[in-house]
């Protein structure tokens, strides 16, 4: 079955998954995206957010991982961090310019994160979203918009998004913004909010309605949804990605 339902984890380099955990005892730290990659067909690249990577980096991640499988990339946190959004162009594009196109088939949604201090400014935030690119070195690009501010509970905000083809993410959190809008081709939600009492991160009745949800956000496969499992106790975010997999009927990727 196409996974056009994706559940995955942040990152893949994080020593309580050591052990027996998720990774198998004794798994060489440099097989860890490889054995991750074969058990839930997304991750969130974190290590974007705080610098460039290389090209030859990009390609050996996409290399390391098997078809059908896709990263979400945390673009570099200067660009949304610049007083004036619209002024982030140069940084935009070396950040863009950087090899994150190496992942070809293999690139999902790029994340843009805005600090929680960071206010909704219309003309400003038009300006930032008119920086980016629907594609790049041939490959299409996907936006999708973290905000952490309650002044983006906001229509305008929301018919902005819309009007670029850009996702908003949705999130568990109590302490960001909830916006469950459909503005983009795809869904995107990085759940918070797992608790390190539960085995699985989450409760069952949880899961089943992160389940429905996702399959609602889905409508008949029409959409690509991507569900990740980010913070919180971390420790659980693997089991609490596979459990979800499995409540939604698909398999890991051989």
């Amino acid at each position: 079955m196409e996974h056009r339902i994706r559940t995955g984890i942040g990152g893949w380099t994080f020593e309580p998954w050591r052990g027996g955990s998720f990774y198998p005892e004794d798994l060489p730290h440099a097989r860890e995206l490889h054995w991750a990659s074969r058990q839930l067909p997304a991750i969130e690249i974190n290590g974007t957010y705080y610098r460039n990577q290389k090209p030859s980096t990009f390609a050996k991640w996409r290399d390391d991982t098997p078809g059908g499988f896709m990263f979400s990339v945390k673009a570099l946190k200067y660009c949304t961090l610049k007083k004036v959004l619209g002024d982030a162009g140069e940084l935009l594009q070396g950040f863009l310019k950087s090899g994150v196109t190496e992942l070809a088939e293999k690139l999902g949604p790029i994340v843009w994160e805005f600090a929680p201090g960071r206010v909704f400014d219309p003309t400003d935030f038009a300006a930032f979203l008119a920086l980016l690119p629907a594609r790049q070195d041939g490959v299409a690009l996907r936006h999708v918009l973290e905000v952490r501010h309650p002044s983006f509970q906001d229509p305008a905000f929301v018919a902005l998004a819309r009007d670029h083809g850009c996702a908003i993410v949705f999130t568990d959190s109590d302490k960001f913004p909830n916006i469950d809008e459909n503005t983009a081709d795809f869904n995107y939600a990085r759940l918070l909010m797992a608790s390190p009492d539960q085995p699985r991160g989450y409760s069952d009745p949880a899961l089943d309605g992160w389940a429905e949800k996702a399959r609602q956000w889905a409508d008949g496969n029409r959409r690509d949804v991507f569900v990740f499992f980010i913070n919180g106790a971390k420790e659980r975010a693997p089991a609490a990605a596979g459990a979800l997999l499995g409540r939604l009927g698909l398999a890991p990727l051989a």
